[in-house]
């Protein structure tokens, strides 16, 4: 890849900002995520902002819920183009994860982060 793989995160109102804020008080990455939010925007406007978003990077796009108009704006948006990934149901985990593992193509990094992601969800015994 000639450009680092970025991840932008798409969600309902400043979810996306708040994520990428955390991600960068913990590992200090500043250049990995960009955050998109859906607030104020029909189908057209997200799918404007997933553009600007992702530029010509590369990237993997984590989606904040698993139906909704963020997750059919990203694959309508991702659907044919190879250099995009989609995860749904982002969390801090995954992005973790993601930001020390730019260096994998779109679909690896994404899986990746989704296992991440998922090995985080727990109920702990309290």
């Amino acid at each position: 890849m000639s450009k680092p793989l970025r991840g932008v995160i798409v969600s309902h109102a400043g979810v996306a900002e708040a994520l990428v804020a955390a991600v960068q008080g913990i590992a200090g990455a500043s250049d990995a995520l960009v955050p998109v939010s859906n607030a104020g925007c029909d189908r057209e406007a997200l799918s404007n902002n997933l553009a600007a978003a992702v530029g010509d990077h590369p990237a993997v796009l984590f989606i904040d819920l698993p139906g909704g108009s963020c997750l059919t704006s990203a694959a309508s948006f991702a659907h044919g183009r190879p250099e995009l990934a989609v995860v749904t149901g982002v969390n801090l985990a995954m992005l973790l994860d993601f930001v020390f593992h730019r260096d994998m193509p779109p679909a690896e990094a994404a899986r990746h982060a989704a296992a991440a992601g998922n090995r985080a969800i727990r109920t702990p015994d309290l």
